[in-house]
């Protein structure tokens, strides 16, 4: 009997961990492109209030598994002194006027909306309880705003906020600042466990992704892409895919560079996206490869550890290494090796569009629907408010859905079509196309003294930029040595480096950008030099993470030495580090800030065979500054340790003339629930500013699983993904 997905979704329990990815900004640069927005009235932006008493919370970051729904509509919710379990949450129209920034990726959403939501939620507090008073012709003072009333106390009057959003709405708003935010300990909605918003539409499968989505008289569209990178059609035939029953259209798509790094090709528009796969198989193409035929994994990994062997670009430069190096009792060198990886979200790249005359309508599963808004409407030559982006959920982002490149390739379709047309990715174009995870290659040089003190850090750093594809011109290597320059621990002489190293793979953010290679390199050599001084590896970064009188940073993401403490000695405890574990078994841990968060993770390790490890248990202790809900925090925790731990264990593309090697699944193997480990998450109780819980959780989990391999066998595994049987 013929079964849909939405079918098998009503008739099972579906349940997951929430995951994200994504770009980061500088604090400074958003902070600053924010002040710059006119502050919008609340009524208008963040909370719609009928006359019927009907409440729509509105959020303006995208959902894509990670519950901001839920948590960005409990912020408003605290502080509006609404029913949260009587609103309805809605996504906020791409209205940049409206929303100063759209886009949702480096972990940044509940950081910087915290503040915000939380004054917006107020202001509309205080101006119910203004118009109430006037209204009643009594003292403010005497009346309280309680689940979307306000109350009199002398008289027992109350009245809904439907009855004065009116009144409440014509009044001037109060300077953001100065409105007074409710007290965290009278909380009751944020820093408590609230079920997420979206499970009963996710679990009855009435959600609708990109991919569901259905208009009338809608066609779809397929591109057949060069599988060599920058390669381009040198001549097709279309009279095969043309004669099949279904088919519309097939044309040219040229490819854009720029902002947007379309691969181009060749489009096939048919009645239905299968109809269009199967013309597009009819295809009889010639490619022009283009000069990145020459490309192969091989060549690379030669020119990325030739760089990690030169001097680069300087970040950072404390005190004399080459003189620690060389008066040293003992020296420790590493080299750490990291491939391109793929996003592989379950829901393929997709996006629906209607240009019509003058306008487009937009239906995209997207993490920057303000740059989808730009990208269509530069190239149908429209106005940028005449397309109108509706931003659906998503199956998966992990950084990959910030990127317009598929939002460009729709348009092109649609400037040509004329009518409604949803453009497909299967899952081979996704994979052989995506925009991937820089390749790395970490050279390290460190020493101890005869006491096991560190005394010498060496770190040259050598990947494929991301800013190098994206930007050419500007300085490759800002982007890439975050985690890297801000390493922590207090060692007297510290130098890093960074070498850019050419390719034509296409590169952009991946969960946890640039740390999750410099976390890798950093956490397994701080161990590699606690196992030199013949130190306990949770002792000896105890005794380097030092916090003096007065502490700073010293550059703008430098971590707090006492928080990373904190969770490390934390995570130490809830895994009985101090407890011996049998023959083969071993524990590994690694401590790392990004995105605001302080993480550390233990891995628990057992040794099978000369080939064969198992991982056995996790453990994570997490600082995330003010926790808004803990069990997104949790969920996010696991989905981060199990997207590491794929990536650890078993993902890598490769390339061969050129093109990507892996094309599905079965060669990008993703954990299985069978593989999947026990997980256990600790949360700090903290009042510090809201940090970024996406993507933090990734960098330390490949190498405490590293350190526990060393721990139960006494092999360092130096290249991911961790092959037991090969060299160190």
């Amino acid at each position: 009997m013929p079964i849909n997905r939405r079918a098998f979704i009503a008739g099972g329990a579906v349940t997951g961990a929430g995951l994200i990815i994504g770009v980061r900004f500088p604090r400074s640069l958003l902070a600053q492109e924010i002040k710059k927005k006119p502050v919008p009235s609340p009524f208008i932006a963040y909370i719609h209030v009928k006359p019927s008493g009907q409440i729509s919370l509105i959020v303006a970051k995208s959902e894509m598994g990670q519950g901001i729904r839920t948590g960005l509509a409990m912020c408003l919710a605290e502080e509006a002194e609404v029913d949260f379990n009587s609103m309805s949450i809605e996504q906020a129209e791409t209205r940049p006027d409206l929303y100063p920034h759209l886009g949702t990726g480096g972990s940044g959403s509940t950081e910087e909306n915290f503040t915000p939501l939380r004054q917006a939620g107020a202001t509309v507090r205080e101006l119910m309880i203004t118009a109430a008073a006037t209204k009643w012709s009594v003292p403010r003072k005497d009346c309280t705003a309680r689940k979307g009333e306000v109350l009199h106390r002398a008289s027992s009057r109350r009245a809904s906020y439907g009855e004065l959003v009116e009144a409440a709405s014509n009044l001037a708003l109060p300077d953001p600042e100065k409105v007074p935010l409710k007290d965290p300990s009278k909380f009751e909605l944020i820093g408590h466990p609230i079920p997420r918003v979206d499970i009963p539409a996710k679990s009855n499968g009435s959600a609708q992704f990109g991919i569901d989505v259905r208009v009338p008289e809608m066609l779809f569209a397929v591109v057949a892409r060069c599988p060599a990178f920058g390669g381009k059609p040198a001549h097709f035939d279309a009279a095969k895919a043309k004669a099949m029953p279904g088919v519309r259209e097939v044309f040219e798509i040229p490819a854009i560079g720029e902002d947007m790094h379309t691969a181009g090709g060749v489009a096939v528009v048919a009645d239905s996206t299968w109809t269009a796969i199967k013309a597009r198989e009819a295809l009889q193409t010639s490619w022009d490869n283009g000069p990145s035929v020459s490309e192969s994994t091989e060549a690379l990994h030669e020119a990325l550890l030739a760089a990690a062997h030169h001097p680069g670009k300087s970040a950072r430069n404390d005190g004399d290494v080459e003189a620690a190096l060389s008066n040293s009792a003992k020296r420790v060198e590493a080299v750490y090796e990291l491939p391109f990886l793929a996003h592989a979200t379950m829901e393929p790249m997709n996006i629906t569009m209607h240009a019509r005359a003058g306008e487009c309508e937009v239906w995209a599963p997207t993490q920057s629907p303000d740059w989808v808004q730009r990208t269509v409407a530069k190239i149908l030559g429209l106005p940028a408010p005449k397309v109108n982006v509706h931003t659906t959920l998503m199956g998966g982002g992990f950084g990959r859905r910030y990127m317009a490149d598929f939002a460009a390739e729709g348009a092109q379709v649609a400037k040509v079509v004329g009518k409604p047309v949803q453009l497909v990715w299967t899952r081979e174009d996704d994979m052989t196309h995506d925009l991937y995870r820089p390749a790395a290659c970490h050279r390290m040089l460190g020493a101890v003294d005869a006491a096991g003190r560190p005394t010498a850090w060496q770190h040259t750093l050598a990947s494929t930029s991301i800013a190098a594809f994206w930007h050419p011109k500007d300085d490759a290597g800002n982007g890439e040595v975050g985690g890297a320059r801000e390493m922590p621990y207090a060692i007297p002489n510290v130098r890093v480096d960074y070498n850019p190293v050419a390719s034509s793979v296409p590169r952009a953010w991946w969960r946890s950008v640039e740390h999750s290679f410099n976390g890798f390199a950093v956490e397994c050599f701080i161990d590699e030099l606690a196992a030199a001084a013949g130190k306990d590896p949770v002792g000896f970064r105890k005794a380097l993470l030092v916090k003096p009188a007065g502490w700073k940073p010293r550059y703008e993401y430098s971590p707090d030495p006492a928080r990373l403490r904190g969770v490390l000695e934390l995570a130490a405890e809830k895994s009985g580090w101090s407890n011996p574990l049998p023959k083969q078994r071993g524990r590994g841990i690694a401590a790392y800030h990004s995105f605001g968060s302080y993480f550390c993770e233990v891995a628990e390790v057992t040794i099978v065979d000369a080939k064969t490890f198992r991982v056995d248990r996790v453990i994570a202790a997490v600082d995330c500054g003010q926790i808004v809900n803990p069990e997104s925090v949790r969920s996010q925790t696991e989905g981060a340790i199990i997207f590491g731990l794929s990536a650890a264990l078993k993902n890598q593309i490769t390339i061969k003339n050129g093109a990507v090697e892996q094309t599905n699944f079965d060669g990008y193997d993703p954990i299985r629930i069978s593989e999947a480990p026990p997980i256990e998450v600790h949360l700090v109780q903290s009042k510090e500013d809201c940090g970024g819980m996406g993507e933090p959780g990734v960098p330390a989990i490949a190498p405490a699983v590293a350190n526990a391999i060393f721990a139960a066998g006494g092999k360092r595994l130096r290249r991911l993904p961790f092959q037991i049987g090969a060299a160190a």
